[in-house]
């Protein structure tokens, strides 16, 4: 956390990574992700919906930059795979979109925020239907712990410890208007 930061009060926001911090950030994973694969041609992003979208596309531009062509990146829609709907409701569903076919590729799931493992586990689940990558591995821009299942991210922007009531959000500049990763007390 910032070092100025102070626990905001209900209802509040509090700002864990600045525009800038996120930059950096994006940096180093889209970094890490780079030095995870032979070749980064064969490289898969799939974001899950909502925000891992949004951010599975700019770390694609941030490799493109790195690497020096473009990387391959979609979405994944696990909902339809999800066992816990009843208690976190349902969204609309949204297409998924693979570019490629992700037989025998390396796959980076991304998402924003890990928090049971529930999503990412559907997200396997879903994943088989479209065939058989090489490699799969997880990307979270934030975990923020709570885990009910066995299930961690190879890449983590940051550990930010949470209670069951408090959200992060991730704000993107394309998408909200602004940067930056908050944590968010309920009312």
């Amino acid at each position: 956390m910032n070092g100025s930061a102070t626990f905001p009060a209900p209802g509040g926001r509090l700002e864990l990574l600045s525009a800038s911090e996120l930059s950096r950030t994006l940096d180093r994973l889209a970094s890490q992700v780079l030095e995870s694969v032979p070749d980064s041609r064969e490289l898969l992003l799939l974001g899950i919906p909502t925000r891992g979208v949004a951010l599975a596309r700019v770390l694609a531009q941030r490799l493109e930059a790195i690497a020096g062509h473009p990387i391959a990146h979609g979405s994944l829609d696990p909902t339809f795979h999800r066992d816990d709907l009843e208690r976190v409701g349902t969204r609309l569903v949204e297409a998924t979109d693979l570019p490629v076919s992700l037989d025998d590729r390396p796959v980076v799931l991304v998402d924003d925020v890990i928090f049971t493992g529930r999503t990412v586990r559907a997200a396997l689940e879903a994943l088989q239907a479209w065939g058989r990558p090489r490699r799969v591995l997880l990307l979270a821009m934030v975990d923020r712990g709570h885990r009910e299942l066995p299930i961690q991210p190879d890449f983590c922007g940051r550990v930010v410890p949470t209670s069951r009531q408090e959200t992060i959000q991730l704000c993107l500049r394309d998408v909200d208007g602004e940067e930056g990763v908050f944590l968010l007390r309920p009312a």
